[in-house]
């Protein structure tokens, strides 16, 4: 192979950032090229945890299971700003129940239609599959599982009609994997930096392929494309291989790419609702729900900063994903399933701050049930091309890093080079000299806030941005604390720094997965055309596109969201 060749991926989600990175760890050059933004795929729509797979050991996947908890350990170590320790409750109703659906699953003899409610797991079965999951996670840093009676201390407060006992055991959460895709490709670009290798990114772009040639051209319609000021040229490559990474459109990608294909991805369609309910954040005591939805599937009730975020719905779906929003079904069957868990919560749908849904890239498959689809990923082969072509089947947040350790190894050996470096051991940006305590890690931010003049809230929520590299930025851009995005408590400094820094091209893009802002419990008209007056004075938005541009983000947060923006009147903090 040429070094002068790069490797495209095509997808800057999860996994094709984490690619990317590995890729250009073996000095590789990587163009990676996405048709929206950077994680606006399924990568934005997950339950945003970083997990074992509990309920993989009753299908026998005891490999998926060990994978998943040996990446869920290096992430905690790698990437503590991002990836957080989460203590995780799952309700029980009976002492026995489960066993007999249990040993169908794992024997592969589940009926053919889900309509039946599953049968309650009872606390036998619970504490033999937490037994399994201590044992496979040897983590000497996460307590193992334990069983709690309903009025223990610290334990949420859940129906006692409903239940008898509750389990306890230890996942963790990655409250914004958006960010997390930020820091992949940060490290990518010093790797390529540091190593002198090129490394380009193109977001709202298309790839067309034309023999070995591939020419790389904005996206029409794109937002980021319509905003740019300059005109967008259009860029060749003669690549050494393509990585189709694009998860739930991977099959879409290949008929673009002019690639016969049998079909690769059956996903289904999962959605999630946040509330800032308060009786229902406090019943959770800072920690999760893992119980039983009323027909029976797994249920989530995760803690989200001022919020609860409650999911997931596991429905197959055959449609665009990009179309993909929470029916009202959907929206119902979470309330209804948190009412019963949880006492006295009395959820309505007054109640949901906003929804999101997204389809999974499950690999097609005959099964009948959802659940039963493996999650397990892998790399497709397509031969007979001029151009060495793989597609990535599969995949979850927590094996992001293996997964593409093994796509590059797979890759680089296709093309006759050895693998020279892997990730295994390289911290994310932020990461590098993480304090090990709280108490150490409270003293840093108190030492930064006192520093910065910034508060220690502020202080907390940037580092979950940016970790250590928190007090180097500040120091960089010089905050006035004074000086804040309307209705916000970012310093306008930081967001200017993230329009420059962060491949931010559209008012879009700093709402959903830099800014983190579509969470935020009162986002105002006046915030957005800040934004936008920001994104006009980067460059980055035609004056002219500026009013059009903050009427579509409201219009997309109201219809794919169900997200109200606060007209209120503009007024300087």
């Amino acid at each position: 192979m040429s070094d002068s060749k790069p490797i495209l991926i095509l997808g800057a989600g999860i996994n094709g950032a984490a690619l990317a990175r590995e890729l250009l760890l073996n000095g590789v050059p990587v163009c990676l090229v996405d048709r929206g933004d950077l994680s606006s795929g399924t990568t934005a729509y997950s339950s945003r945890l970083i997990h074992g797979g509990l309920r993989y050991l009753e299908y026998g996947e005891f490999d998926l299971v060990k994978e998943s908890l040996e990446e869920r350990t290096r992430l905690l170590r790698l990437a503590p700003h991002h990836v957080r320790p989460l203590r995780i409750f799952i309700p029980v109703t009976n002492r026995f129940g489960g066993l007999l659906a249990s040993a169908r699953r794992f024997l592969h003899l589940e009926g053919r239609t889900s309509a039946i409610r599953e049968p309650a797991r009872g606390l036998w079965l619970v504490r033999l599959g937490l037994r399994f999951y201590d044992a496979y996670a040897r983590d000497p840093t996460l307590p193992h599982h334990a069983v709690h009676r309903l009025h223990d201390p610290d334990v949420p407060l859940v129906d006692p009609k409903h239940y008898l006992r509750m389990c306890s055991y230890y996942d963790a959460q990655i409250r914004f994997p958006e960010r997390f895709v930020v820091s992949l490709l940060e490290d990518a670009r010093r790797i390529a930096a540091d190593r002198g290798v090129e490394f380009s990114l193109y977001t709202y772009h298309t790839a067309e392929r034309h023999g070995s040639r591939i020419s790389v051209r904005p996206a029409a319609g794109s937002p980021g494309a319509a905003g740019s000021v300059s005109e967008r040229p259009t860029h060749t490559l003669e690549p050494s291989a393509i990585v189709n990474a694009t998860g739930a459109w991977v099959d879409q990608t290949l008929r673009q790419l002019d690639i016969p294909s049998r079909r690769l991805i059956g996903g289904t369609k999962g959605s999630h609702i946040l509330t800032h309910h308060d009786k229902l954040r406090r019943a959770l005591r800072g920690q999760a729900l893992y119980g039983e939805a009323v027909d029976g599937r797994p249920i989530f009730v995760l803690p989200f900063g001022d919020a609860t975020l409650i999911g997931t719905t596991d429905i197959k779906y055959d449609g665009d994903p990009r179309d993909a929003v929470a029916s009202r079904e959907e929206i119902d069957y979470l309330i209804r399933s948190v009412n019963f868990m949880v006492r006295d919560a009395k959820l309505t749908a007054d109640d949901v701050s906003m929804h999101y849904s997204g389809v999974r890239p499950l690999p097609s498959t005959d099964n009948q049930t959802t659940a039963s689809i493996t999650r397990r990923h892998w790399l497709e082969e397509h031969a007979g091309h001029t151009v060495p072509v793989f597609s990535i089947v599969g995949g979850k947040l927590t094996t992001c890093r293996s997964l593409a350790e093994e796509a590059a190894a797979t890759v680089l050996g296709h093309l006759g080079r050895t693998v020279q470096a892997t990730s295994r051991e390289r911290f994310l940006p932020g990461g590098e000299s993480h304090p090990q305590s709280l108490d150490a890690l409270t003293n840093t931010w108190q030492h930064i806030a006192r520093t910065s003049g910034l508060t220690l809230q502020q202080i907390e929520t940037l580092w979950s941005w940016f970790g250590t590299r928190t007090e180097g930025i500040l120091q960089e851009v010089q905050p006035n604390a004074n000086d804040l995005l309307h209705g916000t408590l970012l310093p306008r400094a930081i967001v200017r720094w993230i329009i420059d820094h962060e491949w931010a091209e559209c008012l879009e893009d700093l709402v959903e997965r830099r800014l983190m802002l579509l969470f935020h419990d009162h986002l105002t008209l006046a915030c957005l055309n800040e934004l936008a007056d920001m994104l006009v004075a980067a460059g980055k938005l035609d004056q002219r596109d500026r009013d059009q541009q903050v009427a579509q983000t409201i219009d997309r947060l109201e219809h794919h969201f169900g997200k109200t923006v606060c007209r209120e009147r503009a007024t300087r903090p």
